[in-house]
């Protein structure tokens, strides 16, 4: 039988969610939306039945919940669907602060059903390979890694464009890269420190619009993250230094470099992947977790590391001081 999947939010984010979910025959896709609007515009242009609230669609206990809807939402409706018995896909950032996600992770402690945060990176053969670059040891021991996000489009793409009245937006949008780094890297910050303002003549503003953030650890080992609401074109890349060679990837361009120490030589690959797929891989993997196959590719404790980066980096921003993430974490 097709498992009943309901998609919370119709964002640009839970519209493709549907559209993806659509594809499978093996579910049967529903969807909650609040704004009248976009709720009668799922129903006639995808055929999906529509709740005008997630207390409502709840209460007749589907199977999978994806939560789509804005991050402020994410902590009490995870936790409404697990008590309710369905497996959830919450879509990062985990939630808009760590007592929040701990509430999230107790709940999902508790219930027998999967939780899983989705992290979409984790799944394009770029991140992938650079990812078996580190751990067979290619790189050496990494001292450095460097991630770049530069996207206006973000802005522009955004229907609620929460992000002008939510300080610190900009971390949470962007939880992706610390996320990364952790899964990349297997090490957990000890200290977070960010300089960021809000500049420039632009249409669309937030604050800040220009961060970067240092994340220092308890070992040899440095991650610096570029943000900023500025760019288009959108850039995004990322680069790892290690004390035997260094990798570069760029998301856009699907281009791989890497330079080894010991013959001198600067190599590239190209991962071309359409972004749909990455998705479709990210599906395919919750639902093998579904199905008992595998562990959540991003666990509720896993989720919580990334928040307290991000929050880190917003307490950083409002305070212009250094913050340990241990009080965050423990």
């Amino acid at each position: 039988m097709k498992r009943r999947v309901v998609v919370a939010g119709l964002g640009s984010i839970g519209r493709r969610h549907v559209r993806l979910l659509l594809e499978r025959d093996d579910v049967h896709v529903e969807v909650v939306e609040p704004q009248l609007e976009t709720r009668e515009a799922a129903k006639r242009d995808l055929g999906v039945k529509a709740y005008s609230s997630f207390e409502a669609m709840i209460e007749t206990r589907p199977d999978v919940i994806w939560i789509a809807t804005p991050t402020a939402l994410h902590a009490d409706q995870t936790i409404a669907a697990l008590e309710a018995g369905a497996h959830v896909f919450c879509e990062k950032p985990m939630s808009d602060c760590v007592e929040a996600g701990r509430r999230m992770k107790q709940a999902a402690n508790r219930a027998s059903t999967v939780l899983n945060i989705g992290y979409y990176l984790h799944f394009w053969h770029g991140m992938v390979r650079l990812k078996q670059m580190i751990s067979g040891g290619h790189l050496g021991d990494v001292l450095h890694a460097h991630a770049r996000v530069g996207s206006y489009t973000t802005l522009v793409n955004s229907i609620s464009r929460y992000q002008s009245e939510q300080p610190g937006s900009l971390f949470f949008d962007y939880a992706h890269q610390p996320d990364l780094f952790y899964w990349l890297l297997n090490a957990v910050p000890a200290s977070v420190w960010v300089a960021g303002f809000q500049g420039g003549a632009l249409d669309l503003i937030s604050a800040p619009n220009v961060a970067d953030v240092i994340c220092e650890y308890d070992s040899h080992l440095i991650t610096t993250i570029h943000l900023n609401y500025l760019q288009m074109p959108e850039r995004h890349e990322y680069e790892i230094v290690g004390d035997r060679g260094w990798a570069t990837v760029d998301f856009f361009t699907g281009i791989l470099r890497y330079g080894i120490r010991q013959d001198k030589q600067v190599r590239e690959e190209i991962f071309v992947q359409d972004r749909d797929d990455i998705f479709r891989a990210e599906h395919r993997a919750f639902f093998d977790c579904v199905e008992g196959r595998r562990r959540p590719e991003t666990s509720a404790e896993d989720g919580l590391i990334s928040t307290a980066i991000c929050e880190a980096a917003l307490h950083s921003w409002r305070s212009r001081e250094r913050v340990r993430l241990n009080h965050l974490l423990h």
